[in-house]
Protein backbone atom coordinates (compact mmCIF):
# COMPACT_ATOMS: atom_id res chain seq x y z
CA UNK A 1 0.00 0.00 0.00
CA UNK A 2 1.49 3.37 -1.01
CA UNK A 3 1.70 6.47 1.08
CA UNK A 4 -0.69 8.38 -1.22
CA UNK A 5 -3.65 6.17 -0.25
CA UNK A 6 -2.99 6.67 3.47
CA UNK A 7 -2.55 10.40 3.01
CA UNK A 8 -6.13 10.57 1.72
CA UNK A 9 -7.36 9.63 5.20
CA UNK A 10 -8.31 13.03 6.77
CA UNK A 11 -6.85 12.00 10.12
CA UNK A 12 -3.43 11.31 8.54
CA UNK A 13 -3.40 14.08 5.93
CA UNK A 14 -1.00 16.29 7.94
CA UNK A 15 1.59 13.55 8.57
CA UNK A 16 5.09 13.95 7.08
CA UNK A 17 6.20 11.58 4.27
CA UNK A 18 8.38 9.55 6.64
CA UNK A 19 5.41 8.78 8.91
CA UNK A 20 3.22 7.96 5.91
CA UNK A 21 5.91 5.55 4.67
CA UNK A 22 6.05 3.93 8.10
CA UNK A 23 2.27 3.45 8.22
CA UNK A 24 2.24 2.10 4.66
CA UNK A 25 4.74 -0.49 5.70
CA UNK A 26 3.13 -1.51 9.02
CA UNK A 27 -0.60 -1.32 8.25
CA UNK A 28 -2.05 -4.03 6.02
CA UNK A 29 -5.49 -3.94 4.36
CA UNK A 30 -8.14 -6.35 5.65
CA UNK A 31 -11.22 -7.51 3.68
CA UNK A 32 -14.44 -7.56 5.73
CA UNK A 33 -17.69 -9.29 4.55
CA UNK A 34 -21.01 -7.43 4.53
CA UNK A 35 -22.85 -7.63 7.88
CA UNK A 36 -19.72 -8.08 9.99
CA UNK A 37 -19.77 -6.20 13.31
CA UNK A 38 -16.40 -4.44 13.68
CA UNK A 39 -17.07 -2.66 16.97
CA UNK A 40 -19.80 -3.31 19.57
CA UNK A 41 -21.34 -0.59 21.70
CA UNK A 42 -20.40 -0.95 25.36
CA UNK A 43 -17.46 -3.29 24.78
CA UNK A 44 -13.87 -2.46 25.70
CA UNK A 45 -12.01 -0.88 22.78
CA UNK A 46 -8.53 -2.05 21.88
CA UNK A 47 -8.30 -1.17 18.20
CA UNK A 48 -9.53 1.25 15.59
CA UNK A 49 -10.29 0.86 11.90
CA UNK A 50 -9.63 3.09 8.92
CA UNK A 51 -12.16 2.62 6.13
CA UNK A 52 -10.65 2.52 2.65
CA UNK A 53 -13.51 1.08 0.58
CA UNK A 54 -17.18 0.37 1.22
CA UNK A 55 -19.78 1.67 3.67
CA UNK A 56 -20.40 1.07 7.38
CA UNK A 57 -23.46 1.63 9.59
CA UNK A 58 -23.06 3.42 12.91
CA UNK A 59 -25.79 2.10 15.24
CA UNK A 60 -27.09 2.65 18.75
CA UNK A 61 -28.93 0.08 20.87
CA UNK A 62 -28.39 -2.75 18.36
CA UNK A 63 -30.89 -5.60 18.75
CA UNK A 64 -33.30 -3.66 20.98
CA UNK A 65 -36.64 -1.94 20.26
CA UNK A 66 -34.74 1.39 20.45
CA UNK A 67 -32.25 0.43 17.74
CA UNK A 68 -31.48 3.24 15.32
CA UNK A 69 -28.91 4.08 12.65
CA UNK A 70 -26.90 7.18 13.46
CA UNK A 71 -25.05 7.40 10.17
CA UNK A 72 -23.82 5.60 7.07
CA UNK A 73 -20.10 6.35 6.56
CA UNK A 74 -17.90 5.83 3.55
CA UNK A 75 -14.67 7.26 2.18
CA UNK A 76 -11.60 7.36 4.40
CA UNK A 77 -13.37 7.35 7.78
CA UNK A 78 -11.90 6.29 11.13
CA UNK A 79 -13.89 4.11 13.56
CA UNK A 80 -13.18 3.29 17.17
CA UNK A 81 -10.85 6.17 18.00
CA UNK A 82 -13.34 7.81 20.42
CA UNK A 83 -12.94 4.98 22.93
CA UNK A 84 -9.36 6.21 23.45
CA UNK A 85 -10.71 9.32 25.10
CA UNK A 86 -13.47 7.90 27.30
CA UNK A 87 -12.81 7.12 30.95
CA UNK A 88 -13.88 3.48 30.71
CA UNK A 89 -12.44 2.93 27.20
CA UNK A 90 -15.76 1.51 25.96
CA UNK A 91 -17.13 1.91 22.45
CA UNK A 92 -19.97 4.41 22.31
CA UNK A 93 -21.68 2.87 19.24
CA UNK A 94 -21.76 -0.28 17.13
CA UNK A 95 -20.10 -0.35 13.70
CA UNK A 96 -21.37 -2.90 11.16
CA UNK A 97 -20.33 -3.49 7.54
CA UNK A 98 -23.13 -2.14 5.33
CA UNK A 99 -21.27 -3.42 2.24
CA UNK A 100 -18.12 -5.50 1.79
CA UNK A 101 -15.20 -3.45 3.18
CA UNK A 102 -11.51 -2.87 2.87
CA UNK A 103 -10.10 -1.50 6.14
CA UNK A 104 -6.83 -0.85 7.91
CA UNK A 105 -6.64 -2.15 11.48
CA UNK A 106 -4.56 -0.38 14.13
CA UNK A 107 -4.22 -1.24 17.81
CA UNK A 108 -4.79 1.46 20.40
CA UNK A 109 -1.16 1.04 21.49
CA UNK A 110 0.07 1.78 17.95
CA UNK A 111 -2.28 4.75 17.64
CA UNK A 112 -1.19 6.08 21.03
CA UNK A 113 2.46 5.80 19.91
CA UNK A 114 1.58 7.69 16.70
CA UNK A 115 0.08 10.50 18.76
CA UNK A 116 3.27 10.77 20.77
CA UNK A 117 5.41 10.84 17.62
CA UNK A 118 3.14 13.26 15.80
CA UNK A 119 1.25 15.47 18.33
CA UNK A 120 -0.15 17.59 15.46
CA UNK A 121 -2.46 14.73 14.55
CA UNK A 122 -4.54 15.62 17.58
CA UNK A 123 -5.80 18.72 15.72
CA UNK A 124 -7.15 16.52 12.94
CA UNK A 125 -8.63 14.20 15.55
CA UNK A 126 -10.34 17.07 17.36
CA UNK A 127 -11.77 18.40 14.09
CA UNK A 128 -13.10 14.95 13.25
CA UNK A 129 -14.63 14.52 16.70
CA UNK A 130 -16.09 18.03 16.53
CA UNK A 131 -17.78 17.28 13.20
CA UNK A 132 -19.18 14.04 14.57
CA UNK A 133 -20.49 15.77 17.67
CA UNK A 134 -22.14 18.42 15.48
CA UNK A 135 -23.64 15.70 13.30
CA UNK A 136 -24.79 13.78 16.39
CA UNK A 137 -26.33 16.93 17.85
CA UNK A 138 -28.11 17.68 14.58
CA UNK A 139 -29.40 14.11 14.47
CA UNK A 140 -30.59 14.35 18.06
CA UNK A 141 -32.44 17.59 17.31
CA UNK A 142 -34.01 16.06 14.21
CA UNK A 143 -35.02 13.00 16.23
CA UNK A 144 -36.54 15.18 18.93
CA UNK A 145 -38.46 17.20 16.37
CA UNK A 146 -39.67 14.02 14.68
CA UNK A 147 -40.70 12.53 18.01
CA UNK A 148 -42.45 15.76 18.96
CA UNK A 149 -44.39 15.61 15.68
CA UNK A 150 -45.25 11.98 16.34
CA UNK A 151 -46.29 12.80 19.90
CA UNK A 152 -48.50 15.66 18.70
CA UNK A 153 -50.05 13.39 16.09
CA UNK A 154 -50.53 10.60 18.63
CA UNK A 155 -52.07 13.09 21.08
CA UNK A 156 -54.51 14.33 18.43
CA UNK A 157 -55.37 10.75 17.50
CA UNK A 158 -55.86 9.94 21.19
CA UNK A 159 -58.11 12.97 21.59
CA UNK A 160 -60.11 11.90 18.51
CA UNK A 161 -60.32 8.31 19.77
CA UNK A 162 -61.46 9.53 23.18
CA UNK A 163 -64.10 11.75 21.57
CA UNK A 164 -65.23 8.80 19.47
CA UNK A 165 -65.50 6.60 22.56
CA UNK A 166 -67.52 9.29 24.33
CA UNK A 167 -69.78 9.59 21.28
CA UNK A 168 -70.17 5.81 21.05
CA UNK A 169 -71.03 5.64 24.74
CA UNK A 170 -73.57 8.43 24.27
CA UNK A 171 -75.13 6.64 21.30
CA UNK A 172 -75.14 3.41 23.27
CA UNK A 173 -77.03 5.11 26.11
CA UNK A 174 -79.44 6.71 23.65
CA UNK A 175 -80.05 3.36 21.95
CA UNK A 176 -80.71 1.78 25.34
CA UNK A 177 -83.24 4.51 26.13
CA UNK A 178 -84.80 4.02 22.68
CA UNK A 179 -85.00 0.27 23.30
CA UNK A 180 -86.69 0.84 26.65
CA UNK A 181 -89.15 3.27 25.05
CA UNK A 182 -89.94 0.80 22.28
CA UNK A 183 -90.46 -1.99 24.81
CA UNK A 184 -92.81 0.27 26.75
CA UNK A 185 -94.87 0.82 23.57
CA UNK A 186 -95.35 -2.90 23.01
CA UNK A 187 -97.80 -4.84 25.21
CA UNK A 188 -96.28 -5.64 28.60
CA UNK A 189 -98.46 -8.72 29.07
CA UNK A 190 -100.45 -11.02 26.80
CA UNK A 191 -104.26 -11.02 26.89
CA UNK A 192 -105.88 -13.46 29.29
CA UNK A 193 -109.17 -14.50 27.70
CA UNK A 194 -110.87 -17.82 28.51
CA UNK A 195 -110.77 -20.15 25.52
CA UNK A 196 -107.82 -18.33 23.88
CA UNK A 197 -104.09 -18.84 24.18
CA UNK A 198 -101.62 -16.15 23.07
CA UNK A 199 -97.90 -16.20 22.23
CA UNK A 200 -95.37 -13.75 20.77
CA UNK A 201 -91.78 -13.42 19.64
CA UNK A 202 -90.29 -9.98 18.93
CA UNK A 203 -86.60 -9.71 17.98
CA UNK A 204 -85.35 -6.44 16.45
CA UNK A 205 -82.44 -6.62 14.00
CA UNK A 206 -80.49 -4.09 16.11
CA UNK A 207 -81.14 -2.52 19.52
CA UNK A 208 -84.38 -1.09 18.19
CA UNK A 209 -86.46 -1.96 15.15
CA UNK A 210 -89.45 -1.15 12.99
CA UNK A 211 -91.63 -4.20 13.73
CA UNK A 212 -94.48 -4.03 16.24
CA UNK A 213 -97.48 -5.95 17.51
CA UNK A 214 -100.38 -4.88 19.67
CA UNK A 215 -103.49 -6.15 21.48
CA UNK A 216 -106.27 -3.63 22.22
CA UNK A 217 -109.31 -4.68 24.26
CA UNK A 218 -112.09 -2.64 22.64
CA UNK A 219 -115.02 -4.09 24.56
CA UNK A 220 -115.96 -7.19 26.50
CA UNK A 221 -115.98 -9.47 23.44
CA UNK A 222 -113.75 -7.63 20.93
CA UNK A 223 -109.96 -7.78 20.91
CA UNK A 224 -108.09 -5.78 18.28
CA UNK A 225 -104.91 -7.49 17.06
CA UNK A 226 -102.24 -5.73 15.00
CA UNK A 227 -98.84 -6.65 13.57
CA UNK A 228 -96.80 -4.13 11.58
CA UNK A 229 -93.50 -3.81 9.77
CA UNK A 230 -91.94 -0.39 9.07
CA UNK A 231 -89.64 0.01 6.08
CA UNK A 232 -85.92 0.10 6.96
CA UNK A 233 -84.35 -0.55 10.37
CA UNK A 234 -82.81 1.23 13.34
CA UNK A 235 -83.77 4.33 15.28
CA UNK A 236 -85.65 6.16 12.48
CA UNK A 237 -87.71 3.01 11.83
CA UNK A 238 -88.42 2.73 15.56
CA UNK A 239 -89.63 6.36 15.62
CA UNK A 240 -91.95 5.74 12.67
CA UNK A 241 -93.12 2.54 14.37
CA UNK A 242 -93.99 4.53 17.52
CA UNK A 243 -95.97 7.01 15.40
CA UNK A 244 -97.85 4.26 13.54
CA UNK A 245 -98.66 2.41 16.77
CA UNK A 246 -99.96 5.55 18.46
CA UNK A 247 -102.17 6.43 15.49
CA UNK A 248 -103.44 2.86 15.25
CA UNK A 249 -104.49 2.81 18.91
CA UNK A 250 -106.25 6.15 18.57
CA UNK A 251 -108.16 5.18 15.41
CA UNK A 252 -109.00 1.70 16.72
CA UNK A 253 -111.30 3.23 19.33
CA UNK A 254 -113.02 5.50 16.81
CA UNK A 255 -114.02 3.01 14.11
CA UNK A 256 -115.54 -0.50 14.12
CA UNK A 257 -114.21 -1.35 10.65
CA UNK A 258 -110.58 -2.52 10.30
CA UNK A 259 -110.44 -0.86 6.86
CA UNK A 260 -111.66 2.47 8.24
CA UNK A 261 -109.02 2.29 10.96
CA UNK A 262 -106.19 1.71 8.47
CA UNK A 263 -107.48 4.33 6.02
CA UNK A 264 -107.40 6.97 8.75
CA UNK A 265 -103.96 5.86 9.97
CA UNK A 266 -102.78 6.22 6.37
CA UNK A 267 -104.25 9.73 6.15
CA UNK A 268 -102.37 10.84 9.29
CA UNK A 269 -99.11 9.23 8.15
CA UNK A 270 -99.24 11.09 4.84
CA UNK A 271 -99.56 14.38 6.74
CA UNK A 272 -96.64 13.57 9.06
CA UNK A 273 -94.34 11.50 6.86
CA UNK A 274 -91.56 13.59 5.32
CA UNK A 275 -89.01 10.79 5.27
CA UNK A 276 -90.80 8.73 2.61
CA UNK A 277 -91.16 5.74 4.94
CA UNK A 278 -94.07 3.31 4.93
CA UNK A 279 -95.49 0.53 7.06
CA UNK A 280 -97.28 -2.74 6.31
CA UNK A 281 -99.98 -3.65 8.82
CA UNK A 282 -102.38 -6.48 9.45
CA UNK A 283 -105.13 -5.21 11.73
CA UNK A 284 -108.04 -7.39 12.79
CA UNK A 285 -110.91 -7.66 15.26
CA UNK A 286 -111.24 -10.97 17.12
CA UNK A 287 -114.75 -11.66 18.41
CA UNK A 288 -114.23 -13.87 21.42
CA UNK A 289 -117.85 -15.08 21.34
CA UNK A 290 -118.29 -15.98 17.68
CA UNK A 291 -114.56 -16.73 17.04
CA UNK A 292 -114.77 -14.53 13.94
CA UNK A 293 -111.58 -12.77 12.91
CA UNK A 294 -112.37 -9.71 10.79
CA UNK A 295 -109.15 -8.21 9.43
CA UNK A 296 -107.74 -5.74 6.92
CA UNK A 297 -104.32 -6.16 5.36
CA UNK A 298 -102.22 -3.20 4.19
CA UNK A 299 -99.45 -4.83 2.18
CA UNK A 300 -98.61 -7.17 5.06
CA UNK A 301 -97.83 -10.89 5.00
CA UNK A 302 -100.91 -13.13 4.69
CA UNK A 303 -101.72 -14.68 8.09
CA UNK A 304 -101.42 -18.44 8.46
CA UNK A 305 -104.35 -20.38 9.93
CA UNK A 306 -103.94 -24.06 10.83
CA UNK A 307 -106.97 -26.17 11.72
CA UNK A 308 -107.16 -28.78 14.48
CA UNK A 309 -105.65 -31.42 12.12
CA UNK A 310 -102.67 -29.22 11.30
CA UNK A 311 -103.90 -28.40 7.80
CA UNK A 312 -103.61 -24.86 6.48
CA UNK A 313 -106.84 -22.95 5.90
CA UNK A 314 -106.80 -21.24 2.50
CA UNK A 315 -107.45 -17.48 2.59
CA UNK A 316 -107.08 -16.71 -1.16
CA UNK A 317 -105.27 -13.38 -0.59
CA UNK A 318 -105.57 -10.34 -2.82
CA UNK A 319 -103.21 -7.38 -3.21
CA UNK A 320 -102.90 -4.76 -0.46
CA UNK A 321 -100.81 -1.59 -0.30
CA UNK A 322 -98.63 -0.29 2.59
CA UNK A 323 -99.63 2.79 4.56
CA UNK A 324 -97.81 6.13 4.24
CA UNK A 325 -97.33 6.15 0.45
CA UNK A 326 -100.66 6.67 -1.33
CA UNK A 327 -103.59 8.95 -0.59
CA UNK A 328 -106.01 6.32 -1.97
CA UNK A 329 -104.74 3.11 -0.41
CA UNK A 330 -105.89 -0.35 -1.55
CA UNK A 331 -106.59 -2.75 1.32
CA UNK A 332 -107.62 -6.38 1.57
CA UNK A 333 -110.48 -7.15 3.96
CA UNK A 334 -111.62 -10.61 5.09
CA UNK A 335 -113.76 -12.35 7.70
CA UNK A 336 -113.05 -15.88 8.85
CA UNK A 337 -114.41 -17.98 11.69
CA UNK A 338 -111.58 -19.71 13.54
CA UNK A 339 -112.31 -23.41 14.22
CA UNK A 340 -111.79 -24.85 17.68
CA UNK A 341 -108.14 -25.89 18.32
CA UNK A 342 -107.08 -23.88 15.28
CA UNK A 343 -104.00 -21.66 15.37
CA UNK A 344 -103.78 -18.16 13.89
CA UNK A 345 -100.21 -17.03 13.14
CA UNK A 346 -99.41 -13.45 12.10
CA UNK A 347 -95.79 -12.65 11.24
CA UNK A 348 -93.50 -10.13 9.56
CA UNK A 349 -91.37 -10.90 6.50
CA UNK A 350 -88.28 -11.24 8.70
CA UNK A 351 -89.54 -14.76 9.49
CA UNK A 352 -89.85 -16.21 5.99
CA UNK A 353 -86.88 -14.22 4.59
CA UNK A 354 -84.32 -15.25 7.22
CA UNK A 355 -81.17 -16.34 5.36
CA UNK A 356 -78.60 -19.04 6.05
CA UNK A 357 -74.91 -18.78 5.08
CA UNK A 358 -75.69 -20.00 1.52
CA UNK A 359 -78.43 -17.42 1.01
CA UNK A 360 -81.34 -19.85 1.37
CA UNK A 361 -84.51 -18.35 2.84
CA UNK A 362 -86.40 -19.93 5.72
CA UNK A 363 -89.59 -19.83 3.66
CA UNK A 364 -93.28 -20.43 4.34
CA UNK A 365 -93.15 -24.17 3.73
CA UNK A 366 -90.73 -24.64 6.62
CA UNK A 367 -92.80 -22.31 8.81
CA UNK A 368 -95.96 -24.27 8.05
CA UNK A 369 -94.17 -27.57 8.69
CA UNK A 370 -92.95 -26.38 12.09
CA UNK A 371 -96.40 -25.21 13.12
CA UNK A 372 -97.87 -28.53 12.06
CA UNK A 373 -95.11 -30.37 13.90
CA UNK A 374 -95.92 -28.34 17.01
CA UNK A 375 -99.33 -30.00 17.13
CA UNK A 376 -101.51 -28.74 19.93
CA UNK A 377 -98.77 -27.05 21.90
CA UNK A 378 -99.47 -23.67 23.43
CA UNK A 379 -99.24 -20.57 21.29
CA UNK A 380 -96.10 -19.42 23.11
CA UNK A 381 -94.46 -22.82 22.67
CA UNK A 382 -95.16 -22.61 18.94
CA UNK A 383 -93.56 -19.13 18.79
CA UNK A 384 -90.52 -20.40 20.70
CA UNK A 385 -90.26 -23.44 18.42
CA UNK A 386 -90.25 -21.22 15.31
CA UNK A 387 -87.68 -18.89 16.82
CA UNK A 388 -85.30 -21.75 17.67
CA UNK A 389 -85.67 -23.07 14.11
CA UNK A 390 -84.93 -19.58 12.71
CA UNK A 391 -81.73 -19.31 14.77
CA UNK A 392 -80.67 -22.81 13.68
CA UNK A 393 -81.37 -21.92 10.05
CA UNK A 394 -79.24 -18.77 10.24
CA UNK A 395 -76.34 -20.71 11.70
CA UNK A 396 -74.70 -17.58 13.11
CA UNK A 397 -75.48 -15.34 10.12
CA UNK A 398 -76.51 -11.84 11.24
CA UNK A 399 -80.22 -11.14 11.23
CA UNK A 400 -81.10 -9.22 8.09
CA UNK A 401 -84.43 -7.93 9.36
CA UNK A 402 -86.61 -7.49 12.42
CA UNK A 403 -88.57 -10.60 13.32
CA UNK A 404 -92.06 -10.64 14.84
CA UNK A 405 -94.44 -13.52 15.39
CA UNK A 406 -97.90 -13.52 17.04
CA UNK A 407 -99.84 -16.75 17.58
CA UNK A 408 -103.41 -17.21 18.85
CA UNK A 409 -104.83 -20.67 19.56
CA UNK A 410 -108.55 -21.29 20.01
CA UNK A 411 -109.25 -23.63 22.94
CA UNK A 412 -112.98 -23.43 23.45
CA UNK A 413 -113.12 -26.98 24.79
CA UNK A 414 -109.88 -26.69 26.74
Amino acid sequence: MNEELISQVPLFASLPPSELAYLAETLKPVLVPKGTVLLTEGELGNRLYILLEGQVEILKALGTPDERVLAIRSGRACMGEMSLFTEDKLHTATVRAHTPLTVLEMSHEDFDALLHRQPSITYSLVRTLSKRLDASEDLTIRDLRRKNRELRKAYKELEAAQAQLVEQERLKRELEVARQIQESILPRTLPEIPGFDFGTQFIPMTAVGGDFYDFIQLDEHTLAVAVGDVSDHGVHAALFMALATTLLRAEARRFDSPCEVLINVNRHLLDMNEAGMFVTILYGLLNTQSMEFHFARAGHEVPMIMDAKGERVSLEPSVGQPLGLFSEVTLEEKRITLPNESLLVIYTDGVKEAMDAEGNMFGLDLLQGLIKEGGHRSAQEICDLVWEALESHRGGVDRGDDTTLVAIRIRQNG
